[in-house]
């Protein structure tokens, strides 16, 4: 049985800067300020997203820790409007839906998502761009810990407790468009399956020797054999 592990921006679909829009007005909203505008949010989780801008701006891990769940809820409910009136410009990437279908068409897989949202803004992401959450049936999220390498290992143990499913780390396999994916799968001995959807080129990503590297999911007989074809 494999996991296969979907990161959400960049990988599955562009938001059209929706949530850099929301956690701009929420910093602003509960610090007064939103921190230096060349932060790059790509690979990171919302949690260290608001650590990292927070304390460009001076403000104290203590203060951040007190005021996360303010920004988490105003964040959240920022980014329902944005997805709201900004649609026209968030799409699914090429090949991604041929993609999960075809995964879902086999005994031997289980499609699930690890991305650094927090988990309700990787529902409203989804819903917004026309996916049936449900279609996830793991997850591991922003919210469950802010250091990504984390992550994978949340996935396993919820998909035994959730499914009963006793994966091993050698048959994760994390999809995902930065570094920071393809250096996470690395935490449990899963394989990295990389896609320059996002901001880094396949140059920049087979620079960190993932499993395979693609311009796109288009080609949906590759990556399936990217994925079980060890």
């Amino acid at each position: 049985m494999k996991l296969i592990l979907f990161d959400i921006d960049g990988t599955i679909l562009w938001s059209d800067g929706a949530g850099r829009r929301a956690m701009t007005a929420a910093l602003t909203r509960v610090f007064g300020g939103a921190g230096p505008t060349a932060y790059h949010y790509d690979g990171k989780t919302d949690p260290q997203i608001v650590r990292d801008l927070m304390r460009a701006e001076g403000h104290s891990d203590a203060v951040i820790d007190a005021r996360m769940d303010d920004v988490a809820a105003s964040y959240l409910a920022l980014l329902e409007q944005e997805l709201a009136t900004g649609r026209r410009g968030m799409h699914v990437f090429d090949g991604v839906s041929e993609l999960i279908s075809a995964l879902e068409a086999r005994p031997d897989a289980v499609v699930g998502l690890l991305t650094g949202n927090f988990c309700d803004g990787a529902m409203l992401k989804l819903s917004a761009a026309g996916l049936d959450v449900t279609r996830f049936r793991v997850g591991a999220y922003g919210s469950d810990h802010a250091h990504r390498p984390e992550l994978p290992a949340v996935a396993l143990r919820r998909a035994r407790e959730a499914l009963g499913i006793d994966v091993r780390g050698e048959d994760v396999v994390v999809i995902g468009d930065t570094p920071a994916d393809i250096e996470c799968a690395r935490s449990v001995g899963a394989r990295a399956v990389a896609v320059a959807t996002g901001r880094f080129t396949v140059e920049d990503l087979a620079a960190h020797a993932p499993a395979a590297v693609f311009p796109t999911l288009a080609d949906t007989a590759a990556v399936l054999e990217a994925i079980f074809d060890a």
